[in-house]
């Protein structure tokens, strides 16, 4: 049985710590089962955004006529698009594994629990009196053997589909949906129910509905009965909400109706470690599982499925390891963003969660036609729709539809993090006409309603 100081179960994130604690002088393992860099860097939200900025070029020319331009599009090399993301991912392992040191030590393998503190890899047992648990979600199985998930997009092996047929109602199907259709595959995406993006506020899901079904074809209410693949397409028999059955066909079939916890390939059975219902790992305020000495960060958690949110924890748990920090990391507001045409960005809690949770709130929802930068769109469905705590202004959550809607949203969060007051963001200047600018009619609004409520009151 080989010892360290430190073992990490998943090279995602977490690199960042084993490549920390290596210069720190630990001696740390790090096993990674497929290739270092994790979900993120190889199969997920940095491949998918290259094919996004392809996605972004096409849908600018394919909707010039709005500027009174008379432009087409007269070739998308497809094969091409994906030839250069598939480099990308090529090169993401290595280049993760360049930032270790000698103190590091990669094991390409399944990581298993002998105990609560020995883990066994290829045949070999490792020990440590700290385990960081980072094994991050799989997308849920295809219900056909030859279906996708995200995770057979990066890298594409063979030939690019000319068609394809997406499942699922969430951020994942939207992105895929929007890219495919945008560089001419023929695209089709099934909706179990009417609601897409039905975490979002239901204001700004309902715009993003309307607007996104300009775009792509949807089948709301609609699900799969039965495939069959034949002659290389996929035979669909379709089901709508009022049992009426339709037909379609594709080459290829991707399901992205959900992810699930990895924690079930580590043989926690053989720990103390425990897991909730759904399959996620406990842990306390610390990241501290119910084994002391042993963590889980990021997505293996089930708390905040967020790259971003599984950076800040791993940066945290490097002070508490290294530093002897001893205060737990808590996430003050946690924001998102989902890349389609159109963008969405949100931070808080939507009018839904409010009226659920029965949490006194002002809602103000205003469009962006007062910036001339938003008016240079020749866009109409732009919204900024604040949630606003009406006894001291504070800024419960902000949801935003429009072009770069996740950089905007930043404004709004440096506020929330630093002075949680709505009143700021009316009174500061903003550079004229940005986009930016959009959010000061918004501020004025909401300040302005908050007053009027406290006056009704």
């Amino acid at each position: 049985m080989r010892t360290f100081d430190i073992i990490i179960i998943g090279g995602g994130r977490a690199s960042n710590l084993a490549k920390t604690a290596g210069k720190a002088g630990k001696s740390v393992a790090i096993i990674e089962k497929s290739k270092f860099g994790g979900t993120c860097a190889n199969r997920g939200c940095v491949p998918s955004k290259l094919l996004i900025g392809y996605a972004n070029v096409a849908r600018t020319i394919q909707s010039s006529s709005r500027h009174f331009i008379d432009a087409e599009i007269k070739k998308i090399d497809v094969d091409k698009i994906f030839e250069k993301t598939n480099t990308y991912v090529d090169g993401v392992d290595a280049s993760y594994r360049s930032r270790f040191n000698e103190n590091v030590e990669t094991f390409l393998g399944e990581a298993s629990f002998v105990s609560n503190y020995v883990v066994r890899v290829n045949g070999e047992k490792l020990t440590a009196p700290k385990i960081v648990i980072a094994t991050g979600t799989r997308p849920v199985k295809p219900e056909h053997e030859k279906a996708w998930t995200s995770d057979n997009i990066f890298p594409l092996k063979g030939e690019v589909p000319k068609s394809i047929t997406i499942v699922g109602a969430g951020f994942i199907a939207c992105e895929l949906a929007n890219f495919f259709d945008a560089v001419g595959i023929e695209t089709k995406l099934l909706v179990r129910s009417q609601r897409i993006l039905g975490k979002e506020d239901s204001e700004i899901a309902s715009i993003f509905k309307e607007e996104f079904s300009k775009k792509i074809d949807i089948a709301f209410d609609t699900s799969i009965q039965k495939v069959a693949y034949i002659n290389h397409r996929f035979q669909l028999t379709l089901v709508n909400k009022n049992n009426e059955i339709s037909r379609h066909t594709s080459e290829a079939l991707l399901y992205a109706t959900g992810r699930i916890s990895n924690a079930d390939t580590l043989a926690l059975e053989n720990t103390d470690i425990k897991v909730d219902e759904r399959g996620f790992i406990q842990r306390d305020v610390m990241f501290e599982t119910a084994v002391k000495g042993v963590y889980v960060v990021g997505d293996a958690s089930g708390k905040h499925m967020l790259q971003h949110a599984a950076a800040a924890e791993v940066n945290h748990l490097s002070k508490v390891l290294l530093k002897n920090v001893d205060t737990p990391y808590v996430f003050k507001y946690m924001p998102h963003a989902v890349f389609t045409d159109p963008e969405v960005a949100s931070v808080g809690i939507t009018e839904q969660e409010a009226k659920k949770q029965g949490i006194p709130y002002v809602a103000s929802t205003t469009d962006w036609l007062a910036s001339a930068k938003a008016q240079s769109t020749r866009l109409t469905y732009q919204r900024t729709k604040l949630i606003i705590d009406p006894k001291n202004y504070e800024i419960l959550g902000c949801h935003l539809i429009g072009p770069e809607s996740s950089t905007m949203i930043h404004q709004v969060l440096s506020i929330m993090h630093l002075d949680n007051d709505i009143r700021h963001l009316k009174e500061m200047v903003y550079i004229h006409p940005t986009l930016s600018e959009a959010l000061l009619p918004a501020a004025v609004q909401a300040v302005a309603k908050v007053r009027k409520f406290k006056k009704a009151t």
